[in-house]
């Protein structure tokens, strides 16, 4: 069954098991809120995807404007970045408890969504196959 393995469905894939490993960089994050000398992660995804969408790639030729696109897809993997800079605590640690909270009420409706519209095509393909009545 070719269905579930196209590009957009494997996209949404990626996305799912990044906010997957964001919620437990987040989730280590606040864990050592108060842990001296501890400096916070953070999950790249969104922008590396947005990047290599924008670089390109080959192309098919199509010779009518009904024809699939056929194009490089995009391989992105989530990357985990710790950010050694900054510092807001005296103990030198850099966790803002309030700002990782939020950001992870903000994955996790992410996540929800992600969640439904995978969710809504595998409906829709097994309408598709099943047919209604």
């Amino acid at each position: 069954m070719d269905i579930l393995n196209k590009a957009g469905f494997n996209q949404m894939e990626r996305s799912l098991d990044a906010a997957t490993l964001r919620q437990r960089v987040i989730a280590d994050n606040v864990a050592n809120a108060d842990t001296p000398y501890f400096k916070k992660s953070e999950v790249r995804f969104e922008e590396l995807l947005q990047q290599e969408l924008n670089v390109s790639s080959f192309e098919g030729y199509r010779t009518d404007p009904k024809h699939f696109y056929i194009g490089r897809p995009a391989r992105v993997e989530a990357q985990i970045v710790k950010d050694k800079q900054s510092t807001i605590n005296n103990n030198l640690n850099n966790v803002d408890i309030d700002a990782e909270m939020s950001l992870m009420a903000k994955n996790q409706l992410r996540y929800n969504v992600m969640v439904q519209q995978i969710s809504n095509d595998i409906k829709k393909a097994r309408t598709a196959i099943q047919g209604r009545g």
